[in-house]
């Protein structure tokens, strides 16, 4: 049975398969794919490109892949060939989008499209579909027209002949560019990173130039595409009302073409999107929404921009406050202000800033939204700026109120010291009270219309009243202590009381201490003193030093402070400032030290006086002077005195050690002084100046002359004869020795001729004599003529010139001397010509002296010749013809 039904089955399989028909199926629908077909063409100049649509048929799981094809002019020339992949369940037609670099209107352009099977085996091409060029009749016409172009774009411009007429020529911006030609008679021209004019207008020209010599025309708008929105945020004041707010990184010009437009899209509401402002956008609060989902979309002719951002609007309230109320006092300010948008419940924190000042931070909770604060430690008379800002979370902030100006009001306070002096024959006291006005703050001019006195002493009171212009009262009071009240009294009422105390007076009081204060290199003063009270301290001077009269100048120390400097700007150099440091206490301020100093001290202190000598001696002289070293007007504290003597007529320049002494007295209360170690019957000039810090003064001089010292003169002369005495005294024994060196053989006489063999026979018996003690031995030759007529030095060039005879050095008769050789062991020393007449008297003398003198009768003067002055020997041409006389001297070269 089984094999009967087999068998059955497959006698029908035979039969159907014989049974068909064969001749209406074709080789092409067994083996080939079916071709695609583009079911939409569309053609969007503006942005020129190509919207491609064509049906898809998904038969797998696999995405289809499909290969397009962009051909230009009437004969399809490829410049574009891409393959489109096509995602499996997709639509069932897809649409594909091509740009062109060159305007559709310009020429044909037509798409075709094939399946590739198993992205591999093609299908054949569809036919081609073409959106049709241009096409001209009578002019030509130029792409892209009237349009707004990307800046930084390539762009293509193209000019469209009418049939028959050739493009000769394309200029952009009056710039002629290369042709390039599209088809058969379409010229264009491409332009490279289009920019934007920077002229009022921002549009280019095109131009077009044929053959028929017209000229057409194209204008084209360069604008910048739209731009993403940055720093985009959303907020609110009310929960009401939601305003967002974002920046925009590149503003368009007024005369901008490209016109933008800003919507806002709550992407999960249902509403529609919101047209917005270039930078902002307020719309309604969608009701029970918390969260937002936001997108700002910006579109104009050359695309869009968008950019989204989410928000929680209970996170996002500013609220906005309103200040309503600002009432200033001297020191305070009291605020208040309204939160709008019934935001109480929310617990809004505010804070109140004051400037210049701080910044305060409160709650403010009142179910009605108003606010109240009081502002206190403010200045008086001072102008301040206030504003408020709030908070629901304590991190996003409301924006400030505008800022409100409020002056407080005026406040005077016044600096009160007092001055006393007891009267003569009383126990009464005169008390100066004196005031300066401190008004605080700068804002308006206060004035004060007077002040009012008060004092009470012993149970009894006292009032007095004072115009404004006046800082000061004269009062009289008793011994006992007394109190006193100054107060100032405005427009605005009184100002705060000023007091000051005088203690009850005390002779058993120990007197202040006296101190002398160093000026330092900085001037000015720097005042300390010891701690004994413990509210204070008030420090009083005179504003021009210790002159008459003062104006008295003070100020006060707090407790706990004994140091006080005082800068060099408010005094003087070379005035002497007294500083008086009161100590407070319980009965009043209390004179605790006097310090005297200056800030600067100067040389120019006065000149002394009277300077006069009281005695003097031969070797010291006693000078004394007036000199008033306390006076207050000196500029700078005396130190000392300095005595210059100096030898009155003297060369030496001043201040050289030969002639000056100086003597320093380091008292000031001493004014006399004794100068020792000068010289007898000596002039002097003394001068006497005071010392300072900064160096001596001007100084007074006195010219004095020391005494003769006669003790000095008798001992002068009696040395040379005691030593004569001594001398002989030890020669005498020797006495027969020196007769027959020093004196002449008996019966002998010595003239002229015979020097030369005197002079040889001398020397012998000189060297003989080991006379080691003798330093130097003169000889002097002497031949006189009385009375003398003239002494002429040898070396007188008038002698050397005079004319002598000629005669021999030895002749006895010539009437100059002969020619004396020197001895090499001699060295000419000295030597005095004396001319006379012509008989001579002959004279000699050997004498040991070290310096030798020439003696003529009734001639005292003595006359020196060097050696360098003198010749070796005398020549007969060096002598005139009358008597002379030579002195030679020799110093003997044995030591």
């Amino acid at each position: 049975m089984t094999s009967v039904r087999i068998s059955f089955i497959s006698l029908l399989g035979l039969h159907l398969i014989f049974s068909v028909d064969y001749s209406k199926c074709s080789v092409d629908t067994v083996w080939q794919r079916a071709k695609p077909s583009i079911s939409h063409l569309k053609a969007v100049s503006d942005r020129q490109s190509l919207m491609v649509s064509w049906p898809v048929n998904h038969s797998g799981l696999v995405d289809e892949v499909y290969e397009l094809q962009i051909g230009r002019t009437e004969k399809q020339t490829i410049v574009y060939t891409t393959n489109v992949t096509v995602s499996s369940g997709g639509s069932h037609e897809h649409t594909w989008t091509w740009i062109s670099d060159l305007p559709l209107e310009c020429v044909d352009h037509s798409v075709r499209i094939r399946h590739l099977y198993n992205q591999s085996v093609p299908s054949p091409w569809s036919n081609w579909t073409t959106n049709p060029g241009f096409k001209s009749k009578d002019m030509s016409e130029i792409f892209p027209a009237e349009q707004v172009l990307r800046e930084g774009s390539n762009p293509k411009f193209c000019c469209v002949p009418a049939v028959g007429v050739n493009i000769t020529q394309m200029t952009f911006r009056n710039q002629p560019y290369p042709l390039e030609s599209i088809g058969d008679r379409v010229k264009a021209i491409s332009v490279k990173n289009l920019e934007i004019p920077e002229g009022l207008y921002k549009f280019v020209i095109i131009v077009c130039s044929s053959t028929t010599g017209k000229i057409e025309y194209a204008s084209n708008d360069v604008s910048f595409p739209p731009q993403k929105p940055v720093n985009l945020s959303c907020s609110t004041s009310d929960m009401k009302t939601v305003k967002c707010t974002w920046d925009v990184t590149r503003k368009q010009d007024q005369f901008d073409p490209n016109e933008r437009q800003h919507t806002l899209h709550i992407q999960n509401s249902g509403r529609a999107p919101i047209r917005c402002k270039l930078s902002q956008c307020t719309f309604t609060a969608v009701p029970q929404l918390q969260e937002y989902n936001i997108r700002v979309v910006v579109k104009d002719k050359l695309g869009e921009e968008a950019e989204s951002y989410s928000f929680n609007i209970s996170d996002r309230v500013f609220p906005v406050v309103e200040l309503t109320r600002v009432s200033p006092g001297v020191t305070d300010v009291s605020l208040s202000w309204t939160v709008q948008g019934n935001l109480a419940q929310m617990n809004p924190v505010c804070q109140v800033s004051t400037v210049p000042g701080r910044t305060t931070e409160l709650n403010c909770n009142n179910a009605s939204g108003l606010c109240e604060v009081r502002l206190e430690h403010l200045l008086p008379n001072t102008d301040y700026y206030t504003s408020v800002r709030c908070s629901v979370n304590g991190r996003l902030w409301g924006k400030w109120t505008r800022s409100i100006s409020f002056t407080t009001d005026p406040l005077v306070t016044l600096d009160l010291w007092r001055r006393i002096q007891p009267l003569s024959h009383s126990d009464s006291r005169q008390v100066t009270l004196l005031w300066n006005p401190h008004v605080v703050g700068t804002a308006a001019t206060v004035k004060v219309q007077g002040y009012t006195v008060q004092w009470s002493q012993e149970g009894q009171n006292w009032t007095d009243r004072r115009d404004g212009g006046q800082n000061r009262a004269e009062v009289s009071i008793g011994p006992g202590r007394c109190d006193f009240t100054v107060q100032a009294v405005l427009h605005t009422g009184s100002s705060i009381p000023s007091h000051v105390t005088v203690p009850p007076t005390n002779q058993a009081e120990k007197p202040p201490v006296q101190k002398r204060l160093s000026s330092t290199a900085a001037g000015g003063f720097s005042l300390s003193w010891d701690q004994q009270s413990t509210c204070g301290y008030t420090v009083e001077w005179c504003i021009l030093g210790n002159a008459v009269p003062c104006t008295l100048q003070w100020l006060k120390v707090p407790a706990g402070n004994n140091t006080l400097l005082l800068p060099a700007g408010h005094f003087k150099a070379g005035l002497r400032y007294t500083f008086s440091i009161y100590g407070c206490t319980d009965d009043g301020h209390k004179l605790l030290e006097t310090q005297t100093g200056y800030s600067e001290e100067l040389k120019s202190v006065q000149t002394p006086h009277a300077v006069e000598h009281v005695r003097s001696t031969s070797s010291s002289v006693t000078l004394e002077w007036l000199y008033n070293e306390d006076d207050p007007a000196q500029p700078a504290f005396i130190t000392g005195y300095l005595v210059t003597v100096q030898e009155a007529g003297s060369d030496t320049m001043p201040g050289q050690a030969g002639n000056l002494f100086n003597v320093s007295v380091a008292d000031p209360s001493k004014k006399s002084v004794t100068i020792e170690d000068l010289q007898p019957n000596q002039q002097y000039v003394c001068s006497v100046s005071a010392q300072t810090k900064a160096g001596p003064g001007p100084s007074a001089s006195i010219t004095i002359r020391t005494t003769v010292n006669y003790s000095a003169h008798l001992a002068k002369i009696l040395a040379p004869v005691l030593l004569l005495l001594g001398c002989t005294v030890l020669l005498w024994p020797q006495r027969k020795m020196l007769k027959e060196i020093f004196a002449y053989p008996t019966g002998m006489n010595i003239k002229t001729p015979e020097f030369d063999s005197f002079l040889n026979e001398t020397d012998r018996r000189l060297r003989s004599q080991k006379a080691e003690v003798c330093v130097s031995c003169d000889i002097e030759i002497v031949t006189t003529r009385s009375p003398v007529r003239e002494t002429t030095p040898l070396t007188d060039p008038e002698l050397t010139d005079m004319p002598c005879s000629p005669g021999s050095g030895s002749s006895p008769s010539s009437t100059t001397p002969s020619r004396v050789p020197l001895q090499a062991d001699y060295c000419p020393q000295s030597a005095l010509l004396h001319w006379d007449r012509p008989t001579p008297q002959p004279a000699m003398s050997i004498t040991n002296k070290s310096y030798l003198y020439a003696a003529v009768e009734d001639y005292s003067e003595h006359q020196q010749v060097t050696s360098s002055g003198m010749k070796p020997g005398f020549e007969p041409s060096d002598c005139l013809q009358e008597s002379c006389a030579v002195i030679y001297g020799y110093i003997s070269n044995v030591t």
